[in-house]
């Protein structure tokens, strides 16, 4: 970094999943290592760096409001853009008020150097390569100002459902090392990481292209030391095998009970017409499995409503099938149009009052099931990894089947495992439980 770069401060802002914000904490370790420092709560950031999203139209809103915020609040700061919507509408993002640098996927984790340019110059950076010569995997483990680390294993998809633009905004699919990565977990540990999160756009293809296997990966990752907990962040229903849950239920050290699947449809029809790559039977034949060999594991689900071609009757076979299924919570999406997809061709749109009205049903579905998992834990024991205290009086932690859990402070036990006694659902947060330590 030049010598402009002394005392200059950086702020951070990550929309979307995990593995953006691995991504992010990346770069913000590349440039302190430069010399930038990390803007403290209540200063004014010379560079602020931006992490978009693009999964819904509604996350490229969030993006553009965030970055015109960011230009009237700070409009000295160097503002440098990455992530899903800047690799898709870049011009769009280089045309936004106070916007100095975009980069795309392939660029990312070279923001430091593109921010030295900057400095140099003043000359405004757009670099995005185009989605099908995206060939780099840069690897990332970092935690940011939180507990837990998240390791970034695999990139990009070949799936190509019909409704998303991941493949576009990430690539193929390509991953890590297992030598590099296990090396990188054992540096979180010596940097007194308890717990990893491994994240990927599609975890499942981890080794595609490279001729590994995810099954041996995790069976690696088992072996460090140090490490007290480790979390898939999601994985696809094909290829979360009857292997990989029998060998969390049975053998494995540190792999939490604690599984995300992506659902997004209960009818074979739509799930046909989304190209997805299983059906209603795999997809409950997956949760029976993870049920029967670990009762008490947190499933959560991705589902989306309104998707075109799902009419009614597709709607109601949906919902049934979801009302069946013995999971913990879903994660519920309203469809959206994204410019380019296959799935604008399949027939006429929802009006978004029926996709309110399918979301509406779904979530109340969710919270019934949520409300059921938690109650069947009250006056059970759980180990809990405690975060940063809030506040004066209490801290939060997540159990090892994934139930955030409010107890009475105890300084000491901070970044620590230990036992509490599920008491009770908080009467003001109902996704989580109150707790006392034992």
């Amino acid at each position: 970094m030049t010598d402009n770069s002394e005392f200059l401060k950086a702020a951070y802002f990550t929309l979307g999943c995990k593995l953006n914000f691995s991504e992010t904490s990346t770069i913000g370790k590349m440039l302190s290592e430069r010399g930038i420092l990390k803007a403290a709560k209540g200063e004014t950031p010379d560079i602020c760096v931006v992490n978009t999203c693009s999964v819904t139209e509604v996350a490229d809103k969030k993006g553009r409001r965030l970055i015109r915020s960011l230009a009237s609040r700070y409009p000295q700061a160097t503002i440098a853009v990455t992530g899903c919507y800047a690799q898709l509408k870049p011009q769009e993002v280089a045309s936004l008020p106070g916007v100095d640098i975009v980069l795309g996927s392939n660029e990312k984790l070279r923001m430091a150097d593109y921010i030295d340019s900057w400095l140099k110059t003043h000359q405004k950076h757009v670099e995005v390569t185009p989605p099908l010569e995206i060939s780099d995997f840069r690897t990332s483990c970092e935690r940011g100002d939180r507990t837990r680390f998240f390791l970034k294993v695999q990139d990009g998809c070949d799936y190509f459902c019909t409704y998303c633009t991941i493949p576009f905004a990430r690539g193929r699919s390509r991953s890590g090392n297992i030598d590099q990565l296990v090396d990188m977990a054992r540096d979180a540990a010596r940097s007194e990481g308890k717990e990893i999160v491994i994240t990927g756009v599609n975890i499942g293809e981890f080794g595609k292209d490279n001729n590994q296997k995810l099954f041996d990966l995790l069976r690696r990752l088992d072996e460090v030391e140090g490490i007290e907990r480790f979390r898939i962040s999601s994985i696809e229903p094909n290829l979360l095998t009857e292997e990989i849950i029998n060998w969390t239920a049975t053998e494995a050290r540190a792999f939490m009970p604690h599984f995300h699947i992506p659902l997004q449809s209960g009818s074979d029809k739509v799930l046909r017409l989304m190209n997805r790559r299983y059906d209603t039977a795999l997809f409950a034949s997956r949760i029976e499995a993870i049920r029967d060999a670990i009762p008490d594991a947190f499933i959560g689900v991705d589902i989306i409503a309104g998707a075109r071609g799902e009419t009614p009757e597709e709607w109601e076979k949906s919902l049934r099938f979801a009302e069946n299924l013995d999971i913990t919570r879903f994660h519920v999406f309203p469809y959206s149009e994204r410019p380019g997809t296959k799935a604008l061709l399949l027939g006429d749109a929802i009006s978004q009052e029926e996709k309110h009205r399918r979301v509406a049903q779904l979530t109340a579905l969710s919270d019934r099931k949520m409300e059921a998992f938690m109650n069947r834990h009250k006056g059970v024991i759980r180990p809990v990894l405690w975060e940063q205290a809030s506040g004066e009086d209490f801290m939060h932690g997540l159990t090892d089947n994934y139930i955030r859990v409010e107890a009475p402070i105890r300084q000491e036990l901070i970044n620590t495992v230990s036992n509490v006694r599920l008491d009770a659902i908080h009467p003001e947060e109902p996704e989580m439980m109150i707790a006392s330590h034992v």
